[in-house]
C-alpha cells in the first residue's frame, strides 16, 4: 500500500508539472487569490491518486450505495455534491455500469472500452426498497417534439438503452461503489473540490480500493461568457482525467475505475 501512495504522489506531482497553470497565458499573472488556491490544490495533490489493495476477477454485478442527483452541479460553489467525481446523473449513472450502454451510446467496443456489468443493484431513496437493474436495446416509440419541429401528436419508433428493474429481497452484489465529497469550507471558499470513489466488501466492510481527486478553477468561479466554474475545473484536477478535453473525460470515469478493480466477468 506504501508503494501504491509514493508511486501515485510521484504521478500527482508530474501532472501539476505538467499542466503547471494551464488556461492563463503566459502574459498573464495570477491574482494573489489565484496563488493561494493554487498553492492549497497543490497541497492536496500530494495525497490524491488511486490506491488498489486488492482486485476481483469476474464480477457479475455491483451494489451503487449512492447514486448522482439528476441535474450536475456546474457552479454552485458550496454544494458538497463532488463535482470532481462528476459523469452522469440519475437512470443514466446507473446505465453507465451495465454491459451494452456503451457500445449503444458511443456504437462500437475497443479494446480499453468499459465492458460493463450483467445487473445494477441498489435502494431506492424513496420507498427504502431494493431493486436490481438490467438494460438491453429496445425499439420505444416516441411523439415528434414541437421543438424539433415536429407536431406534437405524430409518433416514431426508435431504438433506445432501456432500463428494466426488479424488486428483490436480498442482494446478489458482493461489492458496492461509493463517493464521498470532501471538501472542506476553505477548499470551497477557493474552489477547489475533493472527492473520494470507494469500493467496498459489503462483506467485511473493508475498502479495498480507493481513489482520491482534487480540482479546482483558475478564474475562481468566474461565469463571464456562460462559462460553468465546476465544468471547466476538470482541466486542472489530480489524478488528471484522461485526453486534452478533461471536461469532457469526466464521463464515465467512476465505471472505468470501477472495473479496473472489480473485473467484469466475461458473458
Amino acid at each position: 500500500m506504501r508503494s501504491l501512495l509514493k508511486r501515485a504522489t510521484a504521478a500527482v506531482v508530474l501532472v501539476i508539472g505538467l499542466f503547471g497553470c494551464a488556461g492563463i497565458t503566459q502574459k498573464q499573472e495570477l491574482s494573489d487569490r489565484q496563488k493561494t488556491a493554487m498553492s492549497m490544490f497543490q497541497e492536496r495533490c500530494k495525497k490524491a491518486g488511486e490506491f488498489v489493495s486488492r482486485t476481483v476477477d469476474d464480477v457479475e454485478g455491483i451494489y451503487l450505495i449512492r447514486i448522482r442527483p439528476e441535474h450536475l452541479n456546474y457552479g454552485d460553489q458550496y454544494a458538497l455534491d463532488d463535482p470532481y467525481g462528476s459523469d452522469f446523473g440519475g437512470d443514466a449513472y446507473i446505465k453507465s455500469f451495465l454491459r451494452g450502454d456503451y457500445e449503444f451510446v458511443v456504437g462500437k467496443s475497443e479494446g480499453n472500452s468499459p465492458r460493463g456489468y450483467a445487473f445494477v443493484e441498489l435502494t431506492d431513496s424513496i420507498d427504502g426498497a431494493k431493486y436490481r437493474y438490467t438494460g438491453s436495446v429496445k425499439p420505444v416509440v416516441r411523439v415528434r417534439s414541437v421543438m424539433s419541429g415536429g407536431d406534437g401528436k405524430s409518433t416514431f419508433t426508435t431504438s433506445e438503452f432501456v432500463l428494466e428493474r426488479e424488486m428483490i429481497s436480498s442482494l446478489r452484489s458482493r461489492y458496492g461503489v461509493a463517493y464521498e465529497d470532501i471538501s472542506t469550507r476553505e477548499n470551497r471558499d477557493y474552489w477547489i473540490a475533493g472527492s473520494a470513489l470507494r469500493i467496498v466488501d459489503l462483506q467485511t466492510g473493508e475498502v479495498i480500493a480507493e481513489r482520491v481527486g482534487y480540482m479546482f478553477d483558475v478564474l475562481q468561479g468566474s461565469k463571464a461568457g456562460g462559462r460553468s466554474p465546476w465544468l471547466l475545473a476538470a482541466n486542472h484536477s489530480c489524478p488528471s482525467f484522461r485526453g486534452t478535453h478533461a471536461a469532457s473525460d469526466q464521463s464515465r470515469q467512476t465505471d472505468r475505475f470501477v472495473e479496473k478493480v472489480l473485473i467484469p466477468k466475461n458473458h
